[in-house]
């Protein structure tokens, strides 16, 4: 019995975890790598293993750092099932068309380039056909129900907390006369944060597979940050600028959403527009409606009461590409919520070449973001950067929100892990960065866990 990590090592996309059991092979998650564009071409388009010596896969939740190589496992030989929560099934779908929709788009603009370079034109990693052929493969199961996966797998979906459907799997493990009980937690959420259930806490595990984004690092109170964004839209508003908020459309966007809707009912914020400029994020959004088994009493308790915090009145969701042009010419004040998070491709990088080099505009950063994305580099201050093939300078202001990401911090990682009965014999600290992972590995060794591993990528580790 063997964990082979291949991806998301010392990094935090690209998550593929293959489990050997008896023979067989299960793999846990199944992500995009994002970075620099010549790597995640490499990384996405070569799987590191045979897709069709996999039997199954076990799928934490529908962000595409975790499914959205699932089409190219499909396309190239994989016959087995996705078992995964009734919800992620319900986002991969629609994560997963879309992913293969802005491919096309954004090699149909890059192409252009190309051929006037004379330079050979860029295919796709996986094609809209593609993904309609993964879709049928998705076996949805209820929270905390117990699925039998392969002989001598199974496993049982627990709330992690992190975005709608997402879930900490636990794993039962049988060969030759040897049991584990393996947990791996996906991408870890928070407690007390807004919309959804806090994270489950599993009773014991002989074997913890851990996430470690922020496994140095610590958040700031979610109470705290509302003061923060208050002043901020605040000041914008009295720039007549625009705010742009890179957003996953996935969870990022209906809680930046949620925020925001507080703090106009309570006066704290002028009665600005907000525009969810995201096709993704506005059929997220209708998935969300539909799943409310994930919400927790205070989304529960709104809705009874006919206040709906993902539609009200100064919000206006945005499919159409006409609609999404017309904004560039509107006027501000106005905050302009736009998929992708990490400022890789979709319509935010328009936006963002529109508006960032002007001062009495901002850019609202309130997620995580990898080396060497656009996102990052913004976030790190940088005064010129290339958006859609264009050097920008950077004049609108910059502030990052880090309270809003959905990831665990360090104190809620170890939590998670010391409230088992026993220490696991074994944890393996993967989705950090390399620093985020050894440091959140060393604290656990540090409080007496044993056989703690940060491994590399392609690492194989005996369990």
């Amino acid at each position: 019995m063997r964990l082979t990590v291949h991806g998301a090592a010392r990094n935090v996309t690209g998550s593929k975890h293959v489990l050997e059991v008896g023979g067989r092979r299960v793999l846990l998650d199944c992500g995009l790598f994002q970075g620099r564009r010549a790597e995640s071409e490499r990384r996405n388009r070569n799987l590191p293993f045979d897709p069709s010596t996999i039997d199954a896969v076990l799928l934490s939740h529908a962000h595409v750092d975790h499914c959205g190589s699932l089409p190219t496992l499909v396309k190239n030989g994989f016959e087995g099932r996705i078992f995964c929560t009734r919800a992620t099934a319900d986002l991969a779908e629609i994560l997963l068309r879309d992913s293969a929709y802005v491919q096309k788009h954004d090699l149909a603009y890059l192409n252009k380039r190309r051929r006037k370079r004379g330079e050979v034109a860029l295919q796709p990693v996986y094609t809209e056909d593609d993904v309609e052929q993964t879709l049928p493969r998705f076996a949805p199961v209820d929270y905390d129900a117990r699925v039998s996966v392969i002989p001598g797998v199974d496993a049982s979906f627990r709330d992690a907390g992190h975005i709608l459907g997402s879930a900490s799997i636990e794993i039962s493990a049988r060969e030759r006369g040897v049991a584990r009980h393996i947990v791996f937690t996906g991408d870890l959420g928070r407690h007390d944060v807004p919309i959804l259930r806090d994270p489950y806490q599993p009773r014991a595990a002989d074997v913890l597979i851990t996430e470690s984004t922020y496994g140095g690092r610590t958040h700031g109170p979610f109470g705290h940050v509302e003061g923060e964004l208050a002043a901020f839209v605040r000041g914008a508003v009295r720039r007549r600028g625009k705010i742009i908020v890179p957003s996953f459309a996935v969870g990022r966007t209906q809680r930046i959403v949620y925020a925001l809707h507080g703090l106009m009912s309570e006066g704290r914020i002028p009665e600005v527009p907000i525009f969810v400029d995201s096709p993704l994020a506005v059929r997220a959004t209708r998935i969300f409606r539909k799943h409310a088994e994930c919400y927790d009493d205070e989304m529960r308790t709104l809705l009874r009461k006919g206040d709906d915090p993902l539609g009200f009145s100064r919000l206006t969701y945005i499919e159409d590409v006409k609609d999404s042009k017309k904004l560039n010419r509107m006027p501000g004040p106005a905050v302009i919520i736009s998929a992708s998070g990490m400022c890789e491709a979709g319509r935010v990088l328009h936006h963002l070449s529109n508006n960032i080099g002007r001062r009495r505009n901002a850019v609202m950063i309130v997620g995580y973001q990898a080396r060497h994305t656009l996102g990052r580099r913004i976030m790190n201050g940088e005064k010129h950067v290339k958006i859609l093939g264009k050097l920008q300078s950077v004049r609108a202001r910059v502030a990052v929100f880090d309270e809003f990401s959905a990831h665990a911090d360090r104190n809620g990682l170890l939590a998670f892990a010391e409230n088992m009965r026993r220490p696991p014999q074994r944890t393996v600290v993967v989705h950090g960065n390399e620093e985020q992972s050894l440091a959140f590995g060393k604290l656990l060794s540090e409080r007496g866990f044993p056989n703690v591993v940060v491994p590399m990528d392609g690492e194989s580790i005996p369990l």
